[in-house]
């Protein structure tokens, strides 16, 4: 059944990206990126995102995303001490908007993706306790207030 719920996202994502009326820049390139991360998840124990994430509801009300105001674009993702095990996609890099990014104390492993490099407004980022490997997106670095 699992396969089938990820055969069906990713459906999904081709109807929405392939579709003319969609704009690149909106929630729904949000959605399609948190739909991208939930994919790559191998071990949800606590089914938080199983039982949250969910296209029927707004990305805004999922858990662990907190969206701004005036966009209504994912500003925060904390995804933090949930025992998640996964690699890191690419299109993590398409939320433009993302101030803050707490990946903390989970079992993310693989190397990060240098699409992370697009967060142009990101003030926060932990990704401690995790079990990253190969090279770091080299802008990434020349922030000092970040844990790695």
């Amino acid at each position: 059944m699992e396969r089938a719920f990820t055969s069906f996202l990713l459906l999904l994502q081709y109807y929405v990206i392939s579709s003319p009326a969609i704009n690149h820049f909106n929630i729904s390139t949000d959605q399609l990126a948190l739909i991208s991360v939930k994919s790559q998840i191998i071990l949800d124990p606590f089914h938080f995102l199983d039982e949250s994430w969910s296209p029927a509801r707004s990305v805004c009300h999922w858990v662990g995303v907190t969206c701004g105001s005036r966009h209504q674009r994912v500003r925060f993702l904390n995804l933090s001490n949930m025992d998640l095990t996964e690699i890191i996609p690419g299109e993590l890099g398409n939320f433009t908007f993302l101030v803050s990014l707490d990946l903390r104390s989970n079992n993310f492993h693989g190397n990060l993706p240098q699409e992370m490099t697009h967060f142009h407004r990101l003030k926060f980022l932990d990704l401690s306790f995790n079990s990253f490997t190969g090279r770091f997106p080299l802008r990434l670095g020349f922030y000092t207030n970040f844990k790695f």
